[in-house]
């Protein structure tokens, strides 16, 4: 019998995020897999469960590398399943950890996804979890939503060009892995006049978290991958 592929939410940084569910299928499992680092630096998923792991249990990092370039994602997603599927013909578990949750722009998804493809019968059962947004807005004291209010999740790098219209219907916007479209979105957001409604979220629940608020005089803020931006349209638009 084959081994089931766990994917695993652990949670945007804290460790102590993890679900009690998702704690104990992460030990119970022979193989632990997640993605791997860039520059030989533990990537964030296995900094999140190393302080959970077993001594017994084997690491797999998996390379996903961060390009838009198809060809060299379904490669990249086609390797990582062929060393999973290694040990789930076996009869071994193997669970992935990823940060966030499974189900939001995760890259277990293309995993997953390219097993199905490659093994119709494979087995995988996810474990939900905390992510990013609801991190933010609890690191920030905010309710993310109340009442009757549309949210709206763009990955701000792909919609840059929607946000404008998008800006002028939802109550509120989150735009994630905001660093590369900073000054763009600044430049909207100041258009508005929602910058003092608006804030920035690095590495939500880590230890070297960064909140900033008020964005007026931060055009230009250089910012890490995991960073997210938080819109409330709803002040202005009650004012």
């Amino acid at each position: 019998m084959n081994g089931t592929l766990y994917g695993i939410s652990v949670g945007p940084g804290d460790p102590e995020l993890i679900t009690i569910k998702g704690l104990r299928s992460l030990q119970q499992a022979p193989i632990v897999a997640f993605p791997q680092g860039m520059q030989g630096k533990p990537g964030i998923a296995q900094q999140i469960i190393t302080p959970w792991l077993r001594s017994h249990q084997q690491q797999l990092p998996l390379h996903f590398p961060y390009v838009q370039d198809m060809e060299v994602l379904t490669r990249a997603w086609q390797l990582a399943a062929k060393q999973v599927w290694t040990y789930l013909q076996q009869g071994q578990d193997v669970a992935f950890a990823c940060e966030g949750d499974i189900s939001f722009y995760s890259t277990f998804t293309y995993l997953a996804q390219t097993l199905q493809q490659m093994h119709p019968a494979v087995v995988i059962k996810c474990v939900p979890g905390v992510c990013s947004p609801m991190a933010a807005a609890s690191a920030l004291g905010l309710p993310l939503t109340i009442r009757q209010e549309r949210l709206v999740v763009l990955p701000a790098i792909y919609n840059i060009d929607e946000l404008e219209a998008i800006l002028d219907w939802a109550e509120v916007v989150v735009l994630m892995k905001v660093s590369s479209v900073y000054e763009q979105v600044w430049q909207v957001l100041q258009r508005k006049s929602l910058l003092q409604h608006s804030w920035v979220v690095e590495r939500a629940t880590l230890p070297n978290m960064v909140i900033y608020k008020d964005l007026s005089d931060r055009p230009h803020l250089k910012l890490p991958y995991f960073s997210l931006l938080v819109v409330q349209v709803r002040k202005v638009s009650s004012e």
